[in-house]
């Protein structure tokens, strides 16, 4: 399949096959244009650049890429190795660096992997900053080599460092949740959550359990936090008589709980309890994206305050977050975003929220769970192929239900009475995702097997 080029990054399957796979040549071609890129936007200043990768079997071998393109062009670069999208968010503004590439797919299969690239205050590049940087890889550039070669400097302890800022935060009482004396199970999914997410707990005083915590990038399941990839982490939870289980993706900016009965606390209450917590301290404006529950803007409403969607995509919720002045925010699949610490979904900082929330109400998870409205979601997905023209299919959608309201901020959403439903093509997957919620999970069900019908049919 192509490579995808998206305001999440270059992304694509790891081979050899040009035009279908991510290739080494390709790796080279895209870190070499994001660099002169930021040169002709006069954007290298410190002549420094932070690294830092998933534990993905071939992230090594692209990280080798990355340092080497880098030096030759004249670059020194402060190398985190093993370490997570939040944690080289933290680390591109604590070394005063003038960007940032993190080599991860994120949520993705294992044999997929991806150059995220950030700006010099740790953010994703804008949508129209990435289109310039394809149209310099599109122009065949040629090498942009110095008489210089940059040097390399390694530096394990960022997430040590980062840690510690999350603990630091006034509203993180990391004695509060030491007197709980939780028993947590974590899975992250045998990547570099299982560094990070075990150091953060045990500043804590919790008792881990680990579960896929060897970085040794061998995904034991989809590495997405969703219902259907907790089966594992829910049984051992039981087992262990644990208070919760905790749950992130390979590049640790998604998180997912389940609670002490094996329950799914669910990845979109993620973003809703731990905005819940906050809002009670600093009241502010929330915001979410569009595919997110509806729960956020019932919970920030309830607390007074107002909420804002914003089209999918980190940056997009980012640009509407500076823009409304927004406290908390994130994205319903578990990311959570605190301005307070950095603009980044971040599974370690949503971590300490929750737990510090759930010791002050001295809870269990479950009963936390319900304290909060009900919406059940739906999440599907229909492969692209040559056949579907996706905007034709929307446009017949929209035609359909255009007594309903309708938004096109972000692929098609229909609103209903008591749910919605959402199309849209995905950034990071060669996919539609057809997303629902409802007011119970067979509905949602429901819902979105009627949209995928109907989207079948069309491509007849």
């Amino acid at each position: 399949m192509p490579v995808i080029k998206s305001i999440s990054g270059i992304r694509g399957t790891i081979g050899e096959k040009k035009g279908e796979d991510l290739t080494p040549d390709d790796i080279v071609l895209y870190t070499k244009s994001f660099i002169l890129w930021l040169k002709s936007e006069n954007f290298i200043i410190n002549n420094k650049i932070v690294v830092g990768r998933d534990a993905r079997i071939s992230g090594k071998m692209i990280e080798d890429l990355v340092l080497n393109t880098l030096t030759k062009m004249g670059l020194n670069v402060v190398c985190l190795g093993l370490s997570t999208t939040p944690t080289v968010e933290v680390a591109v503004v604590l070394e005063n660096a003038d960007a940032g590439i993190i080599i991860t797919a994120s949520h993705n299969p294992k044999n997929w992997n991806a150059l995220k690239l950030l700006n010099n205050k740790g953010e994703f590049i804008s949508a129209v900053e990435g289109e310039k940087l394809l149209k310099i890889a599109n122009s065949s550039p040629q090498n942009d080599l110095n008489n210089v070669i940059g040097g390399i400097t390694f530096n394990d302890d960022y997430i040590n460092i980062h840690t510690d800022m999350i603990l630091n935060l006034p509203d993180v009482d990391a004695e509060i949740v030491k007197n709980r004396n939780f028993k947590i199970v974590v899975d992250a999914v045998n990547s570099t959550g299982g560094l990070a997410v075990p150091m953060l707990l045990n500043k804590l005083g919790v008792e881990v359990i680990k579960l896929y915590c060897n970085p040794d990038g061998n995904f034991p399941h989809n590495p997405e936090p969703l219902k259907e990839n907790l089966t594992d982490l829910s049984k051992l939870v039981v087992q262990e008589k644990a208070d919760l289980g905790i749950i992130v993706d390979p590049d640790v900016d998604r998180l997912a709980f389940v609670s002490e009965n094996g329950e799914v606390f669910g990845e979109e209450y993620t973003l809703v309890a731990c905005a819940d917590y906050y809002l009670k301290n600093n009241p502010g404006n929330t915001v979410s994206n569009l595919s997110s529950s509806r729960a956020l803007k019932d919970i920030t409403e309830l607390n007074g305050c107002k909420y804002y969607s914003s089209a999918v995509g980190e940056v997009n919720v980012v640009e509407m977050m500076k823009e409304k002045n927004a406290v908390i925010g994130g994205e319903g699949n578990g990311g959570v975003i605190l301005p307070k610490l950095h603009y980044g979904r971040d599974a370690l900082v949503g971590i300490a929220l929750f737990l510090t929330h759930l010791s002050k109400l001295n809870i269990s998870c479950s009963e936390l769970r319900k304290t909060y409205p009900n919406y059940y979601m739906s999440k599907q997905k229909i492969e692209l192929n040559k056949a579907i023209d996706v905007e034709l299919i929307l446009k017949k959608f929209s035609d359909k239900y255009s007594q309903e309201k309708i938004n096109n901020l972000d692929g098609l959403k229909i609103d209903f009475k008591n749910s919605w439903v959402q199309l849209r093509k995905s950034n990071t997957e060669p996919i539609i995702r057809v997303y629902s919620e409802a007011k119970s999970q067979n509905i949602a069900d429901q819902l979105t097997a009627k949209f995928i019908s109907e989207i079948k049919y069309f491509v007849k």
